[in-house]
């Protein structure tokens, strides 16, 4: 297997991660500087993956078109760009403005580099390479808070958005000089109808619930926008039947493992979510740190999740994927949960411990589902795959932070109180629920699905000749 094709695609997935979790734990700072409540600022955060929703599905698309390495590149040059705009915003317009352009980059990038990845690796070698492809994107969570942090505390937050540039023009020398060159497909003209359907679809649901109980809008904004994502989206398979070629084809759907890997995926990735949006705010607001004390404790989950990547393949081999998603998803749910009872007075040893192997095991959660998605999807059907998979990942990501948002303002409208320790345990504890019911899709799996990228119970061909006499 060609290791630095996928060390190169993961610039991409670095620049995004380390994006997410340096922002998560600057937002009470930036609230601060644009006056806004910390919670209200949760539009940056939904906006970046409301720009991720809308442009993600025309990405398979334009790489098959424009060719994947052409469009790789152009994407890190459009997240550049909007990462300096996010360093020089003075107010919340335009921050989230800056967010959202960040996005129209990011949602190129990661699903390109999943499909250069796809095209170019062996089925019997995906497991190894989406480790590989997944290392160095989580350096940027093990980075990103601590990094943040002091940036933060020290400096001021403008300056974390700029850490990008160096990554993503070294990012595109090194596409330049060593991807492969994809041949280009020639796709059907694009659906514009689909398109305009899954936009609507994504946006208004991830934007609807984001500001639905915001005090700058009225509630009535919040609720037609995500009712106009609802009807969207049950238009769409109607309008999908009868078009030559949807922008989405769901009869992948039809295809048991890659449904599998959608649906608890999907589930897991809402709690996931939530994750980097709770618990710098309830370390900070709630416990007294500082952003950098902060970043700190939370960076030891990505260390967890970093060591998951020397064995994945291994694990995969003796297990399974039924076997270790079953288990792993249950306890990374249970770890999850233990953070509903962290108070001021918890040692930071426990906390970090626990962190530390809750990144652990949805690490092998995310990796196994990853791999078992595209396990038995042909190079023909893996633009769409892509596409299909990262629309669900990201609005699953942004639905988690709107409905951690949502719990803590409810609780505050409920107690008549501000934000307390409280009000983040039960967030803390609905999630880490809803990551338990992820593993239900994989319970109905036979114990040999995927095995010939797992390597489970793959039968072992003779290959010793009898000797002759």
């Amino acid at each position: 297997m060609n290791r630095i094709v996928p060390l190169i695609l993961a610039v991409a997935l670095f620049m995004e991660n380390m994006d997410s979790t340096v922002i998560s734990t600057a937002l009470p700072a930036i609230a601060r500087d644009l006056d806004v409540g910390p919670i209200t600022l949760k539009l940056a955060l939904t906006s970046y993956m409301v720009a991720l929703a809308i442009f993600i599905p025309i990405s398979g698309w334009m790489a098959d078109k424009f060719g994947a390495k052409r469009i790789f590149r152009f994407a890190i040059f459009v997240f550049l760009i909007g990462s300096i705009a996010c360093a020089f915003s003075g107010s919340l317009l335009s921050f989230v403005g800056s967010r959202f352009l960040q996005g129209m980059g990011g949602a190129m990038m990661t699903p390109v580099a999943r499909l250069v990845l796809l095209r170019t690796t062996s089925r019997s070698d995906l497991v190894s390479a989406m480790a590989l492809l997944t290392i160095p994107g989580l350096v940027g969570p093990l980075t990103g808070p601590p990094v943040g942090g002091f940036i933060t505390t020290y400096f001021t937050w403008h300056w974390i958005f700029l850490i990008n540039v160096p990554i993503g023009i070294l990012g595109m020398v090194l596409s330049t000089i060593y991807l492969p060159d994809i041949e280009k497909m020639e796709p059907p003209p694009i659906d514009w109808t689909g398109f305009l359907l899954v936009a609507l679809f994504a946006a208004g649901i991830v934007f609807g619930l984001s500001v639905i109980s915001l005090p700058a809008l009225p509630p009535a904004v919040g609720i037609t926008t995500t009712a106009v994502g609802i009807l969207s989206g049950i238009a769409y398979p109607f309008h999908a039947r009868r078009h030559p070629s949807p922008i989405l084809r769901l009869e992948l759907f039809q295809n048991r493992l890659f449904r599998a890997a959608q649906t608890g995926g999907t589930a897991f990735r809402i709690a996931t979510g939530a994750i980097p949006f709770l618990m710098p705010l309830m370390l900070q607001l709630g416990f007294g740190m500082t952003p950098f004390q902060s970043g700190l404790t939370t960076f030891v989950g990505a260390g967890g999740a970093l060591m998951t990547k020397f064995i994945a393949k291994r694990m995969f081999a003796a297990l399974g994927f039924r076997s270790l998603l079953v288990g792993a998803g249950t306890l990374g749910a249970l770890t999850t949960y233990a953070n509903a009872f962290f108070t001021p007075e918890t040692p930071i040893a426990l906390i970090v411990a626990f962190l530390g192997f809750s990144g652990f095991f949805r690490s092998f959660f995310f990796t196994g589902t990853n791999a078992l998605g595209y396990a038995d999807i042909s190079n023909a059907e893996a633009s769409q795959a892509t596409s299909i998979a990262s629309v669900l990942q990201q609005m699953s990501l942004a639905i988690g932070v709107a409905c951690a948002a949502f719990i803590l303002e409810a609780c505050e409208y409920v107690s008549g109180e501000s934000l307390t320790v409280g009000n983040f345990h039960i967030a803390f504890a609905v999630v880490a629920t809803l990551s338990l019911l992820a593993v239900i899709p994989y319970l109905r799996l036979p114990r040999d699905a995927g095995s010939d990228v797992s390597g489970h119970r793959r039968p072992i061909d003779s290959q010793a000749e009898v000797p002759a006499k």
